[in-house]
């Protein structure tokens, strides 16, 4: 291989892997925004929660799928981190 196919591959890699780590803290984000409004539905009256419901300030908590979402990026990552390993030690051998 030469070194510049795996240099150009190595930085394709890396915007990859900068992409997934974005689209990992917007679901960590997203969780602990759903933790706080979880929290203000246990403690907010009804009609409040309702109006903030109709004005999209409080979405509809599925933490379960976020967290699955999070674990499947999470390991997407692992992944693409893996090859750009791989890729960064055939460029320095």
């Amino acid at each position: 291989m030469r070194s510049v196919d795996l240099a150009i591959y190595a930085d394709a890699l890396a915007g990859e892997a900068a992409a997934v780590t974005a689209r990992v803290e917007r679901v960590r984000a997203r969780l602990r925004e759903s933790a706080i409004e979880r929290e203000a539905r246990r403690e907010l009256p009804r009609e409040t929660i309702e109006r903030l419901e109709r004005f999209g300030l409080l979405r509809p908590g599925d933490e379960a799928r976020l967290t699955a979402e999070l674990h499947r990026l999470e390991a997407d990552l692992a992944a693409v981190e893996a090859l750009q390993a791989w890729v960064e030690s055939r460029l320095t051998a």
